[in-house]
């Protein structure tokens, strides 16, 4: 009996010797990568902070990359202890690509969403156009973007049809053109009526002087003489001028005599002698 034990004291004093110091390495070990995880995904944030990156972009890449060296640094300190890792290896792969395989469709809108967050095509408040829909961006969220449309519909659109397909912003720029075309008949004064709509377009303290204005004559059509004008306004004064000036010029051109023609034919009827 007391060789037993004996026998058994000294496999455990083996054992300690042999593991404890394994064990306080890995210990040590553990202590420290979380400590210089912690200091690292911090310093990442503010890095992206002081870049003016989205905050849903700047949370989720901090949680991303934290969940990933905390599950390297497990694995390797399980290395470190004895424990087989090649197996938990591959059954963490093997896990993955199911995921990936099954959330095929998710795992792409994600991926837009980053692209979306990281090069900023648009942004909260921009107007955009995309992916057969037009709007006013609500929301911008990892998987999908959100959209409220002029008569206050709400749309949802996968971030990977906004990532990969043409998308028009027409907030992006701070000033916007303007284009009219007014048709005037062919016994009308051309010259009067560029000059009524001159004094249209300066009138208007919305209309930018740089770039200029522009009032040319686009068209010689089939039943007008087709006037064009091209005026800069400010974006956020795009749909008001817009509308103002189709009222103002159809109530100037009846003031002044000027015809706006539209289309019509002329039947002419023959009859035959009996």
């Amino acid at each position: 009996m007391e060789e037993k034990v004996e026998e058994l004291t000294q496999m455990a004093m083996e054992l300690s010797m042999a593991y404890l110091p394994k064990l306080a390495l890995a210990i040590v070990t553990l202590i420290i990568g979380l400590w210089i995880i912690r200091r690292v995904g911090n310093l990442f944030e503010r890095l992206m902070e002081a870049r003016n990156s989205e905050p849903t972009l700047r949370r989720f890449i901090h949680s991303l990359t934290d969940i990933l060296f905390k599950a390297l640094l497990f694995v390797s300190v399980a290395a470190m202890v004895g424990i087989e890792t090649t197996s938990f290896v591959a059954i963490l792969g093997a896990a993955g690509l199911a995921v990936g395989l099954a959330l095929q469709g998710s795992l792409s809108n994600f991926a837009g969403g980053v692209l979306i967050l990281i090069f900023k095509p648009y942004k909260v408040g921009d107007f955009i156009e995309g992916a057969g829909h037009m709007g006013t961006v609500r929301e911008i969220q990892i998987f999908n973007t959100i959209l409220n449309t002029p008569d206050n519909k709400r749309i949802i659109i996968p971030n990977s049809a906004l990532s990969n397909g043409s998308l028009t912003n027409f907030s992006a720029e701070p000033t916007r053109r303007v284009d009219f075309t007014f048709g005037i008949g062919y016994g009308d004064d051309l010259l009067k009526a560029k000059e009524v709509l001159q004094e249209l377009v300066t009138s208007d303290e919305r209309v930018l002087k740089d770039p200029d204005y522009q009032i040319l004559v686009g068209e010689l059509a089939d039943s007008s003489v087709n006037i064009i004008v091209r005026a800069w306004v400010n974006a956020a004064d795009y749909w008001g001028v817009f509308f103002d000036m189709q009222e103002n010029v159809k109530l100037r051109f009846d003031k002044e005599g000027i015809s706006i023609p539209f289309p019509q034919q002329d039947i002419h009827i023959y009859q035959e002698a009996s």
